[in-house]
């Protein structure tokens, strides 16, 4: 016995399209790569990721090979007469017909059973019904032998194989229904196992958003997952944040997001990220995966609008599209300076940026803030009133920001006659001018450290940036100035640098020898004398000078410098002692010797 009627459709909303109502305006482009199909782990399936309209929906599918090896198939003896070729084909559901108009009623993706009595009698309706079959995409043909033919008439097999349709002949009788049943079951469970691993990708983005990540970490996950890069845009089309997939070794990604997005961004599978206005269709963002490296599953498109419903809520946040660009390009900024940006390829990102110096060189400059300032909540805040602040310059700036770090780094043009000190003076004061208009100028807290790097082309700017991050990082504890040349702490750099390469046991052994006995004095003293000490050689040995500055006169200087010299055991008018003692003042900062 076999069921006459047709196997019902699983449904091309299935569980992984459920309450998706904006599935229809999520259209995406055709893939770049004509590459192998990825399979789903797990399933057993090969699940192609084609080219989609926008009404097009996500579906689990298994292939006719696949279909052709369940026992419920096998059992019929099935014979490949034609499309061998073609036996990856995804089955989308299953139906069973007799009538020669069957064609009329398929979508495209079925696997069709008969016994062959609507097929026709004459080579030429059998040519036709083949033709319409596959100008519907069906996914095969399946023939059962006995009922009308003992086997398929030779004008039938060759118009399936010029058509390029699978056509397959059963030797034996099967039941239709246990056949729907085996391959709708089979569909279900990858549509299951597809929605299981799209449901693990939001469970890791939303435990990162419960840390205190944001977007930039939800958007890595994401490009992580589909082994690809992507990028969050504007509704308008300008890029928020490009991600890459973690290359998993350190070293350079495949393709750089920013310039992955410039080129396939008309062709990437483009995802709406609601909100930003009233009403169901208005839309925040837009994301873009980018199908570079590999093929995208439809697994991948599953965890995006899952994942952009939570971008969704993460951008309600106020000014979420200003802190979310400033980290893409405050990214590019800390690519460059670590050298994963080529000089050659930087000027193209920087200008997708919005940042276009022309053949002027670039100053280098990053603002180093206190610990714990901003608020995780603040950089928003601190994005757009530094954004708005240095538009009062009226030069080209490409500013960024990195809250991990604690920095805003910053390329700057310099044009022609323009000098770099004065300009200088004015990008300082507008960065201060930011951190006191985001609320961020406390009293109690340390001033944000400025270092302003050497001018030069894209080749010196990745260098130049890293150098000013390092040289702000050293600058910490010195005297307040409004910026600070990165060309002038060359000691204070290395200084830090013997820190932070373990070397901070040196530099105390060293401050101990040379200053120890007057920091001891100090701890127990009523007039602690390193204060002298150190106006005496910012004043270059200057003995009048010394005096002024501290507010005393000169009998009492000289009685301090002489109790220091023999507390030292030196002489204090000795170049070498002095350039010694220079030197621990500074070590001293960079050491935790009281």
């Amino acid at each position: 016995m076999r069921a006459a009627g047709g196997g019902g459709p699983v449904g091309r909303r299935g569980p992984g399209a459920a309450g998706r109502g904006r599935a229809g305006r999520r259209g995406d482009g055709p893939t770049r790569q004509q590459e192998p199909d990825r399979a789903a782990p797990d399933s057993g399936l090969r699940v192609p990721f084609h080219a989609m309209g926008p009404e097009a929906k996500i579906e689990a599918e298994i292939t006719v090979r696949r279909a052709l090896e369940l026992p419920a198939l096998r059992r019929g003896l099935p014979e490949v007469l034609a499309g061998a070729d073609r036996l990856d084909r995804p089955v989308r559901w299953v139906h069973a017909g007799e009538v020669p108009h069957i064609a009329s009623l398929l979508k495209g993706g079925e696997l069709l059973l008969t016994t062959g009595l609507g097929l026709g009698a004459r080579p030429s309706e059998q040519r036709a019904f083949i033709r319409k079959l596959a100008d519907r995409e069906i996914a095969a043909l399946v023939v059962e032998l006995g009922s009308r033919f003992e086997s398929l008439p030779a004008a039938l097999v060759d118009a399936a194989r010029d058509c390029g349709l699978p056509l397959i002949q059963l030797h034996r009788e099967v039941p239709y229904v246990t056949v729907t049943e085996a391959i709708h079951t089979e569909i279900i469970n990858s549509h299951y196992a597809l929605l299981r691993r799209a449901d693990e990708i939001l469970r890791r983005c939303t435990d990162v958003l419960l840390r205190g990540g944001g977007a930039p970490e939800v958007l890595r996950l994401l490009a992580d997952f589909t082994g690809n890069p992507l990028c969050l845009e504007t509704p308008d089309g300008s890029p928020l944040y490009a991600a890459g997939p973690d290359t998993g070794d350190g070293g350079p990604a495949d393709a750089d997001p920013l310039l992955a997005w410039e080129g396939l961004r008309d062709t990437g599978v483009r995802i709406d990220v609601p909100g930003g206005g009233p009403g169901p269709d208005a839309v925040r963002a837009r994301l873009v995966l980018l199908p570079v490296n590999a093929p995208l599953a439809p697994v991948h498109r599953i965890a995006a609008e899952r994942a952009a419903d939570l971008l969704a809520v993460v951008m309600l946040q106020s000014r979420q599209e200003e802190v979310l660009a400033a980290r893409g390009r405050g990214d590019f900024l800390a690519d460059l300076a670590e050298g994963r940006i080529s000089a050659a390829e930087a000027p193209g990102q920087a200008r997708l940026l919005g940042f276009r110096p022309g053949t002027e060189p670039v100053l280098p400059v990053v603002m180093r803030l206190p610990a714990g300032l901003p608020s995780p909540g603040g950089w928003a805040l601190l994005a757009q009133a530094l954004r708005e602040e240095l538009a009062a310059p009226g030069v080209p700036v490409l500013l960024g920001v990195r809250p991990v770090e604690g920095r805003v780094p910053l390329l700057v043009a310099l044009r022609a006659g323009q000098d770099r000190e004065a300009l200088a003076d004015r990008i300082a004061a507008a960065l201060r001018a930011g951190v006191v208009r985001a609320g961020l100028d406390r009293p109690a807290a340390p001033r944000p450290v400025v270092v302003v790097g050497t001018p030069g082309d894209w080749a010196a700017a990745g260098p130049g940036l890293r150098h000013a991050a390092e040289a702000a990082a050293a600058a910490q504890g010195l005297p307040e100035a409004p910026w600070y040349d990165a060309r002038r702490l060359d000691i204070e750099l290395l200084l830090w640098r013997m820190r932070e390469h373990g070397e901070q046991g040196v530099l105390t052994d060293f401050v101990e020898r040379a200053i120890g006995p007057l920091l001891a004095h100090d701890r127990g003293a009523r007039q602690p004398l390193l204060p002298t000490l150190e106006a005496y050689l910012a004043s270059a040995g200057r003995k009048a000078e010394t005096a002024r500055d501290l507010n005393v006169n000169r009998q009492t200087l000289y009685d301090r410098l002489a109790r220091i010299a023999q507390l030292l055991g030196t002489d204090l008018d000795d170049p070498q002692t002095v350039l010694g003692l220079r030197l621990a003042l500074r070590a001293r900062r960079h050491t935790d010797h009281p």
